[in-house]
């Protein structure tokens, strides 16, 4: 009897570790590798790997080099440098930001290095007067990363606007991978408004009414000694130290915040 217990348990932890390592095998495509390790990539960028898990959170998403993606609000351009190479060859990449200071961050950043980003597409998000807007269904991913927060700002209304557009833009079937600040369910509500972190409730909220389905969600960008309660916000932690060298070590030492990653789906007609 106890061998059979001892055998039944070391089956349980092979089915157990054999999707993980199936997983983690998955991580290792060799184009991401290649362009991860480019030297167009900033040291102070690679760094910043060790808290946004490129690899992992692009593979997690399902991310292809043939898939049409389009990256929403892409701020400074961190994610362009990885996407855009890896998209290149037999793929196509969107940059969607706003109309006025976001549109022209990204477009100096793409003007600057055309030997690299000339394949690059540009559009607006969210539509606006006057804006470049992603074709309907045309899209198979769409990414954003740290940005549900931005449209909250805004007001709820103007958050489900978003993803009621993101819906538009994608292909049945196609990939919404959200990557958030994140709000303990038990901290207030109205800090969504001001500090940054958004609830994994209300991102599902605003993603479900679009129409969108959850299919998956990922711990790999999670950060347990982030305690979301700063009072300038999110942004007191690395990179940004709102307090300047006010306990910067303290948060050094936090790193970059705590997130959830979420995958959605628009599903199949």
């Amino acid at each position: 009897m106890r061998k059979s217990i001892i055998i039944a348990a070391m089956l349980a932890a092979t089915a157990i570790a054999t999707p993980m390592l199936t997983a983690k095998s998955r991580w290792s495509d060799s184009a991401l590798t290649t362009v991860l390790a480019a030297p167009h990539r900033s040291d102070a960028n690679r760094a910043r790997d060790a808290y946004r898990h490129p690899a992992a959170t692009l593979t997690f998403f399902g991310v292809k080099p043939t898939d049409n993606v389009v990256e929403l609000f892409p701020g400074g351009g961190w994610y362009t440098e990885i996407l855009a190479p890896y998209l290149a060859k037999n793929g196509n990449y969107t940059v969607a930001a706003p109309l006025g200071r976001g549109a022209d961050n990204i477009a100096k950043k793409l003007d600057g290095n055309l030997s690299l980003y000339a394949k690059v597409k540009r559009a607006n998000f969210p539509n606006k007067e006057g804006a470049v807007t992603v074709a309907p269904g045309s899209a198979d991913v769409a990414l954003t990363f740290r940005n549900v927060h931005n449209w909250r700002f805004g007001g709820a209304d103007a958050a489900q606007t978003a993803f009621n557009e993101i819906y538009t833009m994608l292909k049945p079937g196609g990939i919404l991978g959200v990557v958030e600040h994140r709000l303990p369910e038990t901290m207030d509500s109205a800090l969504e408004e001001k500090s940054g972190y958004m609830k994994r409730s209300s991102v599902i909220a605003f993603a479900t009414k679009a129409g969108f389905k959850l299919v998956a969600e990922s711990e790999i960008n999670a950060n347990p000694k982030d305690t979301h309660n700063y009072a300038k916000g999110v942004w007191t932690l690395p990179p940004n130290f709102a307090e300047g060298d006010v306990d910067r070590a303290k948060y050094a030492a936090i790193g970059e915040s705590d997130r959830m990653t979420l995958k959605f789906m628009k599903p199949k007609k």
